[in-house]
């Protein structure tokens, strides 16, 4: 255990730093400069990654909150609430993020390109919507979880040291199981489809070139190393988030609570909010001339 703590507080630390420098970059860029549509998105995507480790997963918030003065069935309905909000706009922007990356890479003659004009528009509104759903999908938590207490062990789930699942009734759990899982369904295919859109698109963009750079190696495009950034990262996330996915419906049907799991499942929900920034930084030529600048300033003055 000691050993999965160090690894999760090592990822914990590296994605924190990571993205609240991407994310002070994206404000920066959008009060400052004109920022391009996916800037907003990835701003926002940002931020909800950087909430998801800030709370670390449930356990760290209903850690601090164990201090206060703060009833135990408030706090953790409130650790429960953030940390699956959070989860569930991760998924919704980062589908949202595929979508319109295939929008702007999709040429002439596609019917996609009449919302080119109108990306900003369709942002703000996407943004409105997402998170209403979001907060409102939600909002069972604050029925089915609560304090852990010793009556009747037996009908709870104890998920931290002070936190356990209700059960719920069954039509009700039945309709909220079958609500999350089509919806966490239905994003994974559209992304996937947008996925498969932009390889495609990509490829035959290589084909009508490759003999006019034949003797060469031209630099990639800015939108097509933004598209192979976005592709990497919404299959990374898929894989990630079925990994999470048979993990937790693990836990609940074994209904037990296991520090081990709880653990593992920590790790990998943290895999994704802190490889994000990373990939990011590293495929954003903005970012990268800044830290060149920084860089040799740095060795001039030494």
């Amino acid at each position: 255990m000691s050993s999965l703590n160090n690894v999760f507080y090592f990822q914990h630390g590296i994605g924190v730093l990571a993205n609240v420098f991407l994310l002070l970059f994206y404000i920066f860029i959008i009060l400052c400069h004109r920022p391009k549509p996916m800037d907003l998105i990835s701003c926002q995507l940002t931020f909800i990654h950087t909430v998801m480790l800030l709370t670390g997963g449930v356990v760290w918030v209903t850690d601090i909150f164990e201090s206060q003065n703060i009833d135990n069935d408030i706090k953790c309905k409130i650790a429960f609430y953030i940390s699956r909000v959070m989860r569930s706009l991760s998924i919704c922007i980062t589908c949202l993020l595929s979508v319109f990356q295939a929008v702007i890479i999709s040429p002439s003659t596609s019917f996609l390109v009449n919302f080119k004009l109108k990306l900003k528009k369709y942002i703000i509104y996407a943004f409105f919507y997402i998170w209403s759903l979001t907060l409102s999908l939600n909002s069972y938590l604050i029925f089915y979880v609560g304090g852990f207490t010793n009556v009747s062990e037996t009908s709870q789930m104890k998920v931290t040291k002070s936190c356990s699942l209700f059960p719920l009734n069954y039509i009700i759990k039945a309709l909220n199981l079958t609500v999350t899982t089509s919806i966490d369904v239905f994003l994974v295919g559209v992304m996937l489809t947008t996925s498969a859109y932009m390889v495609v698109i990509l490829f035959r963009h290589h084909r009508q070139h490759k003999y006019l750079h034949s003797l060469s190696h031209p630099r990639s495009s800015p939108e097509k190393k933004a598209t192979q950034t976005i592709l990497l990262l919404v299959n990374f996330f898929v894989v990630m988030y079925w990994v999470d996915f048979i993990i937790s419906s693990t836990a609940v049907l074994l209904w037990m609570y296991n520090p081990v799991i709880q653990s593992i499942q920590k790790l990998v929900l943290n895999v994704y909010p802190t490889v994000t920034p990373l990939v990011q930084i590293s495929s954003d030529n903005r970012i990268i001339n800044i830290l060149k600048n920084i860089r040799s300033k740095y060795h001039h003055i030494v």
